[in-house]
């Protein structure tokens, strides 16, 4: 399949921005992803852009794209630092969807330092929480994050896998979520004085970008750690956990990445949605993508669009239930159309580009059980009883 290449061909023979977008012609890719890709092109100090088969327009630059620059640009990263998907190993006796669906902790509910003391997910925290910032921690937040628990279904690369402690039919628990307010906090501090601009102190910008980062990661293993202690199992360390949302130092250039996992010899879950697998991959991008994979499907649809068509299309029922038998979670029912499969491109699409263009090697896929995004209302109100049943069994 051929690669699409684009030249700003406007731009100074003296700084020859490029722009590649590794998609076959058969991908969607919208008009607008690729003209906010030429935009970013077009800033000082800019080297190349280069474009994951997932790419699509997000809030002032492309999502799905990894940027190297002379010049650090905090909105190429966004508010949402550190943001990445983590892969748990998980063991459990039976894997009922409709029984282990309503065992889901409530991961609206952060953890308290002080309430939730005794919490026994606190264990996963080792020394102090980034930046101080306790608030949101075991949180998954909205949009596109969620946590999941899945199987294991066919295993490509047999060794890898092993490596890795995978076998078919194996459970994991999959969370993808970032830092929850701090991010937005450090680009909002940069905003409000310089717009879209680089920042005028690098290191000041990294130092607080690498909090948000450390905060993401161990916000994943809290919220893996919840899920497993409500479901009646230890936790594990992470087999995987790539941020996809963050800026490196990378051959003496800012590397930026919104929604573009590092691609360089790491193992990376790139996500598909609510109803299809999803895909471990081993990466092995090289220059010309920044050193960069996709982080998943990628959005088709707006979410306007998606709540509009979701609406005419599908009922809560049938939302809840995906065509591979596994539930969703999720009591909002604006964001479960929003986050239909629907709205997404077609995660086969996606890796066979990736293949294509020799970026990355499947190893497995894995197979939702159950994807949580918000509590139900009823498991929530399950929960506040049990919760008052125990204080009142108290001493």
């Amino acid at each position: 399949m051929s690669q699409h290449h684009y030249r700003r061909e406007s731009l100074p023979p003296s700084t020859p921005a490029t722009v590649t977008v590794f998609a076959s012609p058969t991908s969607w890719i919208e008009s607008n992803a690729l003209a906010q890709c030429q935009q970013v092109a077009a800033l000082d100090g800019m080297i190349h852009v280069a474009g994951m088969p997932d790419l699509h327009p997000g809030k002032g630059a492309p999502i799905g794209a990894a940027m190297a620059s002379t010049v650090l640009y905090p909105f190429l990263v966004g508010s949402d630092i550190g943001c990445g998907i983590a892969v748990f190993p998980i063991k459990l006796m039976r894997a009922v969807p409709e029984k282990l669906a309503a065992r889901f902790p409530d991961l609206d509910r952060p953890l308290d330092p002080e309430r939730d003391a005794d919490d026994p997910a606190w264990a996963v925290v080792k020394g102090d929480v980034p930046a101080g910032h306790v608030e949101g921690l075991g949180t998954v937040g909205r949009g596109n994050h969620f946590v999941e628990l899945a199987r294991i279904d066919s295993v490509v690369e047999p060794d890898h896998a092993s490596r890795l402690g995978l076998a078919a039919g194996d459970l994991v628990l999959i969370v993808h979520s970032g830092s929850r307010g701090l991010g937005e906090r450090i680009l909002r501090a940069h905003t409000e004085v310089h717009g879209a601009g680089g920042a005028p102190d690098a290191a000041a910008y990294l130092a607080m970008h690498d909090d948000a980062v450390r905060w993401g990661s161990l916000n994943r293993r809290l919220m893996a750690a919840r899920v497993a202690h409500a479901l009646g199992t230890e936790p594990t360390e992470p087999i995987v956990d790539q941020c996809h949302n963050l800026v490196e130092v990378r051959d003496g250039v800012y590397l930026h990445r919104k929604g573009a996992a590092p691609g360089d010899g790491r193992d990376v879950l790139i996500a598909g949605t609510r109803g299809t697998p999803s895909y471990l991959v081993a990466a092995h991008a090289g220059p010309d993508a920044n050193h960069s994979v996709a982080h998943g499907a990628g959005r088709k649809m707006s979410r306007a669009d998606a709540l509009r068509r979701g609406r005419a299309k599908h009922t809560v029922e049938e939302l809840r239930r995906t065509p591979v038998g596994s539930l969703v979670v999720c009591g909002d029912r604006q964001l479960l159309f929003e986050e239909a499969p629907t709205a997404y491109k077609r995660i086969e699409q996606v890796i066979s580009d990736l293949v294509d263009h020799d970026l990355a090697t499947p190893v497995a896929t894995t197979v939702p059980l159950v994807t949580y995004k918000t509590p139900d209302i009823g498991s929530t109100a399950r929960s506040d009883r049990r919760n008052h049943r125990r204080e009142r069994a108290r001493p």
